[in-house]
């Protein structure tokens, strides 16, 4: 018996060997919406919608729904309470869900990439085993290859991605993080737990995000950067211990900022960060901004000085440090 196992298992493999990924995409190919091709393992207690297609060597799990239209690419798997919105793509490799207590929830048009998991159980070691943990996905992202989206620590609170984000190559995102809108991550960056990222901020490559961090709206971080306090709203960073380095000035042009909203901006920051005296600290300056009889008015620089505010209430880690901070 033992012997016809061992053969069983050889030509097995050897027929898995021989489909290559040309061969599988294939095969994913030629499936009809709708169809299942018969390697694929699905439970009949998945909830499948129409006109889904499902390839070689999937797996959809007693839990599972999937909405319409989507596709499992060869070797995907969707596994524990998931459901995943209508026209969703999963690539060759990806994971969705996890066989634990809670849900991963993912809305419509999302693309999951080669081999990136998303929605499985978090690197916290606080996670106590049985705890209800969730994942919540918005609408039009594009996760690529390799990235890992984790669920929450505990049952309540929530890791939650927004709607049009483009999550580069093996990017990391930590349990608990709450990450907004149109928001670009380059490849590698890497969020701790806890992390706030706000609609429309860009990272450039190989950025390191610190646990409890937030990262403003329309900020910019600089590649290699390394970010243990938050970054304002607007703003530009970079450095191993990342500094600002002004405004996100092309960003903020890009994203159809007025030219005076712009002058505006710069103006607060170089009285608030380079003040042409030093005899006033940070907090003053802060103040003076708020009274100022034109540019208190202003809506975008109300939001950067409330945004340089929150920073530093409550449990908050201040702000990213500025080398002029005090004009020298």
């Amino acid at each position: 018996m033992c012997a016809l196992v061992k053969v069983g298992s050889k030509r097995l493999s050897s027929a898995l060997s021989s489909l290559n990924s040309l061969s599988l995409r294939r095969f994913c190919s030629t499936l009809a919406p709708g169809s299942i091709h018969p390697t694929a393992i699905v439970h009949p207690n998945a909830v499948l919608g129409q006109g889904v297609s499902i390839g070689p060597f999937c797996t959809v799990g007693s839990t599972v729904k999937v909405g319409n239209g989507c596709q499992l690419y060869p070797g995907s798997h969707i596994f524990g309470n998931s459901e995943v919105g209508e026209r969703c793509v999963l690539m060759t490799g990806a994971v969705v869900g996890d066989d634990l207590p809670g849900r991963t929830l993912l809305g419509c048009n999302n693309i999951i990439g080669h081999h990136a998991v998303v929605g499985v159980k978090c690197q916290d070691l606080k996670y106590k085993s049985g705890d209800e943990c969730f994942l919540e996905v918005g609408n039009n992202n594009d996760i690529r290859e390799h990235t890992s989206i984790h669920r929450s620590s505990k049952s309540s609170d929530t890791t939650v991605i927004g709607n049009n984000n483009l999550i580069m190559g093996s990017c990391h995102i930590a349990h608990d993080c709450k990450i907004g809108n149109n928001i670009i991550f380059a490849n590698n960056t890497l969020l701790a737990g806890h992390v706030v990222v706000e609609d429309y901020a860009h990272t450039a490559g190989a950025v390191v995000v610190h646990q409890f961090c937030h990262v403003g709206s329309f900020s910019f971080i600089g590649g290699g950067s390394v970010i243990a306090q938050d970054v304002p709203k607007y703003m530009m960073v970079a450095g191993e211990r990342a500094e600002l380095r002004g405004l996100n000035l092309e960003g903020l042009r890009r994203h159809g900022f007025t030219a005076q909203e712009i002058r505006s901006l710069r103006t607060a920051y170089q009285k608030v960060f380079m003040p042409a005296e030093i005899s006033k600290g940070f907090d003053e300056r802060l103040a003076d901004m708020e009274m100022h009889d034109e540019l208190a008015h202003i809506s975008v620089v109300c939001s950067m000085v409330q945004s340089i505010r929150d920073s530093f209430e409550g449990k908050r880690r201040g702000i990213c440090k500025f080398r002029h901070w005090n004009g020298s």
